[in-house]
């Protein structure tokens, strides 16, 4: 029998949020060459103010936690638009993608609590 593991769905990973869009932000995610799923931690590039997987030990702005992508973003060979959780939620832990004691500092500076 084939076994099918479903991806993590768009903001699964969140318990609560504030009401209406208070916590959701829409932002620019720089074109990338791999796909990014509903969860993943994101940095903000400095230079550009577009947004990319977080890098704890990059020196571009993404080694500083800003949000958490929604919903998934196909690879592209453009820039796209995507919606990050950037403040007031609390969010289930283990089903975000790329996070670090450092990018939970991050985050609950921006009142992201994890469960």
């Amino acid at each position: 029998m084939t076994t099918f593991t479903e991806a993590l769905r768009s903001g699964e990973f969140i318990i609560a949020e504030a009401n209406g869009s208070l916590s959701r932000e829409e932002v620019t995610i720089a074109a990338a060459a791999t796909a990014l799923v509903a969860g993943t931690v994101m940095g903000k590039i400095t230079a550009s103010g577009k947004y990319v997987a977080y890098a704890n030990g990059a020196s571009d702005g993404t080694e500083v936690a800003a949000g958490i992508l929604y919903a998934a973003v196909a690879d592209s060979a453009a820039d796209q638009k995507g919606v990050l959780i950037v403040r007031h939620a609390e969010v289930e832990e283990s089903q975000l993608t790329g996070i670090d004691a450092n990018g939970k500092v991050d985050l609950a500076a921006n009142q992201i609590i994890f469960r």
